[in-house]
């Protein structure tokens, strides 16, 4: 019998990039409030390692469950999802 787990998968937006091989990456979800029936954002931000992957701030990235890299770090950035629109402004 193999013992083969699935990683845990969590899609959500680049917040930062100002660390070394680290990024800060905001997942927000849905919630139906208890009493009120209203839906309400949420959100938590998780450091990822992004080594192979060098996204940037605002591009949309999945990242992936892994053992603990740091005291925070426990999550590694998979993939670039959707990169984000650069405007240029004019001078």
């Amino acid at each position: 019998m193999s013992n083969v787990q699935r990683r845990q998968t969590i899609t959500g937006e680049v917040v930062s990039t100002k660390m070394d091989k680290t990024v800060v990456v905001k997942v927000t979800r849905r919630v139906l409030h208890p009493v009120y029936k209203k839906y309400i954002k949420q959100y938590k931000k998780y450091l990822a390692h992004a080594e192979k992957v060098t996204p940037s701030e605002g591009d949309i990235v999945k990242i992936l469950s892994s053992r603990p890299i740091s005291k925070n770090k426990r999550w590694r950035v998979s993939e670039i999802v959707r990169e984000s629109l650069k405007l240029e402004t004019k001078s």
